[in-house]
């Protein structure tokens, strides 16, 4: 029988290529989403048909409860959250009942309906936030500066705790930042791609941004879903950082992003104070030496290669919307 996998946070960009991949390994995939007026579903659009779609909430234990028991998922991926950081700190209990909270009520569905459900949770590299040491490995001491650092730190150590105290198969991938053409136009690197595109085609002139000079280990998306599957399918449950090991600045993010399409970045770059956060990460840069050893994974898109891809992928759209 096909083995069964359930996915929080579905209808997202990491959700999205994972339910591919999954698919694509034989895999009968389920998702959660929330009732809302409108569902944004245009992520999965094409894989609607291949989808068991269910309604639950991370606010509301009992829904999640009565999912578990609905699909006996023998794989569970939480990738549900309030996952914007500049939104943390303008709703912040709300961040932290979705983003932390929300990980032990599902840990806790876990524990009452099925122990043996392998669980995946989506740590972030936000955690490390001021950061204690460069690179940034799986001992690397968190010190989170924004609240969806805080709440991501807590998420992190309550499927340590559910790990160690129920004998839950539960692994924590510690992600650094991971880009794609399904990024939500509201981060910086799609905000960067999008506004390429629509000045290469005339119909914008300037792009507001605010620290250019913070440095992020940026990856594809589509390589680090991989590394969520491979966590679940080891003998023991551990801990990851998924990374590339190289960092680059906002400012050469948006230099070769217009580049690719022929601009020059000074031209059209413009700095808004107002962009800037009330406390910033400066520097991300992951160390994946135990992901490469243990799980077997290495990234194949380069930093060029995921530039190229989404500001390709922009221009595409926006000259589709033209017609």
């Amino acid at each position: 029988m096909a083995r069964r996998a359930l996915i929080t946070g579905i209808t997202g960009q990491d959700g999205a290529y994972l339910a591919r991949y999954l698919l694509d390994l034989g895999y009968e995939v389920h998702g959660m989403v929330r009732r809302a007026s409108t569902c944004p579903m245009e992520r999965i659009d094409d894989l609607r048909d291949r989808l068991g779609l269910h309604q639950a909430d991370l606010l509301d234990q009992l829904s999640m409860i009565r999912l578990l028991d609905r699909v006996q998922p023998d794989e569970l991926y939480n990738l549900a959250a309030q996952s914007f950081v500049p939104t943390s700190f303008e709703q912040p209990l709300l961040t932290g009942e979705f983003t932390a909270l929300g990980v032990t009520r599902l840990l806790e569905a876990v524990r009452q309906v099925n122990p043996k459900i392998r669980f995946y949770q989506a740590s972030s590299s936000e955690m490390f936030g001021t950061v204690r040491a460069e690179p940034q490995d799986e001992s690397t001491p968190f010190w989170p500066r924004s609240p969806y650092g805080v709440a991501k730190v807590y998420g992190h150590w309550i499927t340590v705790n559910y790990r160690e105290s129920y004998e839950i198969f539960a692994c924590s991938g510690i992600l650094f930042n991971h880009e794609s053409p399904l990024r939500g136009k509201e981060f910086v690197t799609r905000k960067i791609t999008d506004a390429v595109a629509r000045i290469k085609l005339g119909l914008q002139t300037t792009l507001k941004l605010g620290n250019l000079d913070a440095q992020r280990d940026w990856g594809f998306a589509g390589d680090y879903v991989r590394a969520m599957w491979m966590m679940l399918n080891q003998d023991q449950p551990d801990d990851y950082v998924v990374a590339t090991g190289i960092k680059h600045s906002v400012r050469e993010f948006a230099q070769l992003a217009f580049e690719h399409a022929g601009l020059n970045y000074e031209d059209h770059v413009e700095i808004d104070p107002a962009l800037l956060r009330p406390a910033d990460v400066h520097t991300l840069r992951g160390d994946p030496s135990k992901a490469h050893r243990v799980l077997g994974w290495q990234p194949e898109v380069s930093f060029a290669g995921l530039v190229a891809m989404m500001v390709d992928a922009d221009l595409r759209r926006v000259r589709n919307e033209l017609r």
